[in-house]
């Protein structure tokens, strides 16, 4: 899965109607460009290559006054808001993903109702679980990692890194479930967290 198309589906949908300004302007906002490869050309690239697709449809709206070319901006189609949602949901149960992936379904969580997004960590941490019981089948973590040599730390930092992450996620439940955050339904899950927001 490509976060890039994650991430920008979902900026788009914040904004209703968006142009690569301000879904670049959003993503920079929210520190994407540290943790994925949202950097300005991929960003517009994938505008117009979703747009190819049929997942955004391109409005080109007059030029500026400063005499600048015309803007296009960019609206979710039917089509790109079922593959918004699909991308979501997998991204929040799937464990084997890489964490690019992973932070942007936890940054756009709230576009779901609270249940389902609890539901969908629940059956996430159940997958940790499965993998990790996977990986035990050929490494027992209490033998430590030298059973197999320096290769051993492999398993080890996956083993660790599963734990902790499960840790994570089952706080982040709580916390969920709790009343943390406002889902959809609740009122205005972004209100405050995008870029023209701080502009303001």
């Amino acid at each position: 899965m490509s976060a890039i198309r994650l991430l920008v589906l979902g900026s788009v949908r914040q904004h209703g109607r968006a142009h690569g300004y301000q879904v670049r302007g959003d993503l920079e906002y929210w520190g994407a460009h540290e943790w994925s490869h949202a950097k300005p050309g991929s960003i517009y690239h994938a505008l117009k290559q979703m747009a190819r697709q049929g997942l955004l449809h391109a409005h080109e709206i007059a030029p500026s006054t400063a005499g600048g070319p015309p803007r296009t901006e960019y609206e979710l189609t039917g089509q790109g808001t079922a593959e918004y949602f699909a991308l979501l949901r997998d991204a929040l149960v799937t464990y084997d993903q890489r964490g690019d992936v992973k932070t942007a379904a936890i940054g756009f969580m709230v576009d779901l109702p609270r249940a389902e997004a609890v539901a969908l960590l629940k059956e996430r941490t159940r997958r940790i679980a499965a993998w990790r019981s996977s990986v035990t089948e050929h490494y027992i973590p209490e033998d430590g990692p030298e059973q197999l040599g320096h290769i051993g730390e492999i398993m080890n930092m996956w083993v660790h890194t599963a734990d902790s992450e499960a840790e994570w996620t089952r706080g982040l439940v709580e916390r969920i479930e709790n009343g943390a955050y406002t889902f959809a339904g609740e009122g205005e899950p972004f209100a405050g967290l995008l870029a023209e927001d701080a502009e303001g």
